[in-house]
């Protein structure tokens, strides 16, 4: 007996995905949604033509932001204006924060480079910021996403993954009232890339390496990338692009500036496989942990140990940042990340446009102010 083609068993989706923009020209990484439902997007500068590093999406027009100076890079001054933007994240108090790599093309940053700005959403201008000193933002640091305890010191404190594929990995904590910051797990095991036999990740069917023209392939080597901080501030959740476990730290440890590396370490717990590979997490009001899944095209959440899937939709194609807003949806951007032409021989296999969609969790952000 054969069977028609048409009636065969296919992959099915979960969860109801809502397209809430579309992307023609350079790809984005990052997403965030302020309290009043603004929406920012950042575009790091990895070879495509990049306009503007950072933009808002404003009635369907994507729009440079706060403004086109702010993102005119000054090459013979980078602490000047932004450079390279991974990360754009609204914090407790509804301000944007952009996190600028200061590493185009994942080059050795220079001072100036790697840095925090903070922008005032009620005047749209750039109202702090800070640069990282060349002990904290190493020449190999790429920095990759970042998250917001505004309790405590004088102003708060911001968490910031290094996912170098360079050179050590870690976490780096910033005082934003001294600007004073500090590298925390330097180099420890799980901040530091998995390789294969180890660890070989699996997306659209294809081992995941980076290929070479002529043939030959090289493992990825990102560490550190997503985070998350517990609801009630007391752990900072992180996992390595290249790795399939949740790991989480101290937050009182990672600010105490009189521990040392191997006491902040002891504070290190294991939590477990997350479901598969991915960058992305985030974290709600209601405590939940959310986790993107580049091997499964999917979002998952654990709200009690448990993992579960919020969506899984073959148009998830590298589902990379996620935001929580006040809306109760859980933001995430699609931007076929695999697809570049490192990871398939030169050849650019990503089709455009790519997405930012967003599905109903009925949980608002982290709120620690």
């Amino acid at each position: 007996m054969s069977a028609n083609p048409q009636e065969l068993a296919t992959d099915a989706p979960l969860g109801e995905l809502e397209p809430v923009a579309y992307f023609d020209g350079a790809m984005p990484t990052g997403v965030t949604v302020s309290r009043g439902g603004r929406i920012f997007v950042n575009f790091p500068k990895w070879g495509d033509d990049v306009q503007f590093t950072v933009a808002e999406v404003r009635d369907g027009e994507i729009l440079a932001y706060p403004d086109e100076a702010t993102n005119n890079t000054d090459p013979d001054d980078p602490g000047a204006a932004l450079v390279s933007v991974q990360s754009v994240v609204v914090d407790p108090a509804d301000r944007l924060w952009i996190l600028d790599t200061g590493s185009p093309m994942f080059q050795p940053t220079e001072y100036g480079g790697p840095k925090l700005l903070c922008v005032s959403l009620e005047t749209n201008e750039v109202v702090k910021k800070i640069l990282l000193p060349q002990d904290v933002a190493l020449p190999t640091t790429y920095l990759n996403d970042v998250r917001f305890d505004l309790r405590r010191g004088d102003e708060g404190v911001a968490f910031i993954t290094d996912s170098s594929d360079k050179g050590p990995n870690g976490i780096i904590v910033v005082d934003l009232a001294s600007e004073e910051s500090w590298r925390r797990l330097h180099d420890h095991p799980t901040t530091k890339a998995e390789h294969p036999p180890d660890f070989l990740p699996v997306v659209e069917g294809r081992p995941l390496m980076q290929r070479n023209p002529d043939g030959s392939t090289n493992p990825m080597t990102i560490g550190a990338d997503g985070i998350a901080i517990s609801a009630d501030g007391e752990r900072l959740y992180y996992c390595k692009l290249m790795g399939r476990h949740l790991y989480s730290v101290s937050t009182d440890a990672l600010c105490d500036l009189s521990l040392g590396d191997g006491d902040v370490a002891r504070t290190v717990v294991d939590e477990g496989d997350k479901g598969g590979a991915g960058d992305g997490m985030e974290t709600d009001a209601d405590g939940n942990i959310y986790a993107t899944n580049f091997e499964h095209n999917a979002v998952l959440r654990r709200p009690d140990g448990q993992w579960e899937t919020v969506a899984h939709d073959p148009r998830l194609l590298w589902p990379d940042t996620l935001s929580v807003a006040a809306d109760g949806y859980l933001y995430v951007t699609a931007n076929q990340l695999h697809r570049q032409p490192p990871y398939q021989g030169g050849e650019d296999e990503r089709e455009k446009p790519y997405v930012i969609f967003r599905v109903h969790i009925g949980a608002g952000p982290v709120e620690l102010r």
